[in-house]
């Protein structure tokens, strides 16, 4: 976890020997769907702090025991619905009944929900702290020629930490990107850099070896056998990492390959259908591809480009593609069935599903954004290539699909690397400090 902000020396023993459980209470519009990336990542959150001893209350539309009705807004609801996102309408009652004896309140939307919250929480003497979930810039790509607004980014920032970040007694962010996102925009609260991790489902479809991968990679480096420890250090990680690096640069294109028009490479990307995931760019890139009649390419997400990018694709790629909405029990399954993951996103808090791709053994090729934090998951200079620049994405793409020997090693490398630095069961020890923190600190 990165702190900033200063943490006393009583708050910091209350993180380190954490001493009884705590009631949290989650707050968020849509508490039952697992169709939105930020309700699936709080539903993940609450039951592994759940399984860590904690008691958590959901409190949303679909929340079990303490569900909300919906607030519909005239077209900005009908909009949001087709991202999958939901509008929940605050009730004093409600919040009341949910807060009763709780230690602290989370909130995860700066919408009128959670601002409602968090006046009844501070109301009844509750500590609060909040994520930082949404990006101006993914509200801003959304809203058609509203976007070419001079400083309307810059605008949205200030209205979120007027309406509720300003506010809170300490903020949680994804990424390191995010915070300093965060402070470039004046957020002075204390800021916790804690990843939203994925789910331990999430696994390759034969689980690698990963003593046997660091072994192979030790042997490469040394000609003496040297003792591979379990699970996989920071060190040994590293050192997979680089000399995977090193044979990738070194590798020459492989005469017999797996994959032909009726076996095709299977190239998968999951966002929700707008313009700021940039689906339009990776879908002239595989047509552009010298192995275009030999790729299928599947989008799992849903939006408001749906019609514009099957018409798209239609007409551009010689295999048809699949593009629209899975539900997350099925998302493990399909990113088992990919070769590679595709993330082209300009602007990116975190993103989950590339991490859960990763997870499944799928190498990923990761646009590098400076509004996007999903450029820190690349591990090699094949796995990304400049935001927007579909000639690059193209070369990539082209470059693992002559390579599937280095697929193969990548592929356990990443699943390795996810599992050792991204699991939601460390990310919510994480979390449960901070509140620690700001309990004692309150």
């Amino acid at each position: 976890m990165i702190t900033m902000g200063i943490m006393t020396e009583v708050s910091q023993a209350s993180a380190a020997t954490n001493p009884r459980p705590l009631t949290i209470v989650l707050v968020l519009d849509a508490a039952g769907n697992r169709g939105n990336g930020t309700s699936n990542s709080a539903l993940q959150w609450a039951a592994a702090l759940k399984q860590q001893g904690h008691h958590v209350r959901l409190v949303g539309i679909g929340a079990p025991n303490y569900p909300a009705q919906e607030n519909l807004i005239p077209f900005v609801s009908w909009i949001a619905r087709k991202q999958q996102m939901h509008f929940a309408k605050p009730s004093d009652a409600l919040f009341r009944r949910a807060f009763e004896g709780a230690d602290v309140v989370h909130l995860y939307m700066p919408f009128s929900f959670c601002r409602h919250a968090m006046r009844v929480a501070q109301s009844m003497g509750i500590p609060v702290t909040a994520g930082y979930h949404v990006q101006p810039e993914n509200i801003t790509y959304s809203a058609g020629p509203l976007r070419h607004i001079p400083g309307i980014d810059s605008f949205i920032y200030r209205l979120f930490r007027h309406w509720i970040f300003d506010h809170v007694n300490a903020i949680h962010v994804p990424t390191q990107l995010g915070a300093t996102l965060l402070r470039k925009h004046h957020y002075h609260e204390p800021i916790y850099v804690i990843s939203n991790g994925y789910e331990p489902r999430f696994t390759p479809s034969v689980k690698p070896d990963f003593t046997a991968l660091a072994a192979a990679t030790a042997a490469q480096e040394s000609d003496s056998a040297v003792p591979i420890p379990t699970p996989l250090s920071n060190e040994l990680t590293n050192a997979m990492i680089n000399t995977a690096s090193l044979m990738a640069a070194q590798a020459a294109p492989e005469a017999d390959l797996p994959w032909s028009p009726e076996h095709p490479m299977h190239i998968i990307a999951s966002g929700r259908l707008t313009n700021e995931k940039n689906h339009t760019m990776l879908i002239e890139a595989i047509a552009q591809s010298r192995h275009a009649d030999s790729i299928k390419l599947t989008i799992a997400g849903t939006g408001p480009l749906a019609k514009k990018l099957r018409k798209q694709a239609q007409t551009s790629l010689p295999i048809p593609a699949e593009i629209g909405f899975h539900k997350n029990s099925d998302m493990p399954a399909l990113l088992r069935s990919g070769d590679i993951l595709v993330h082209p996103s300009i602007a990116d808090l975190e993103s989950i599903s590339v991490l859960e791709g990763m997870a499944c053994g799928l190498v990923p090729i990761i646009a590098d954004s400076p509004l996007s934090a999903a450029g820190q998951f690349s591990l090699d200079e094949h796995c990304s290539f400049p935001v927007d620049s579909v000639e690059t994405l193209t070369e990539r793409i082209d470059w693992w699909f002559e390579h599937p020997t280095q697929i193969a090693q990548w592929s356990g490398i990443y699943a390795a690397y996810t599992k050792e630095h991204y699991s939601v069961a460390e990310s919510v020890k994480e979390f449960a400090d901070m509140e620690y923190n700001v309990i004692a600190s309150a």
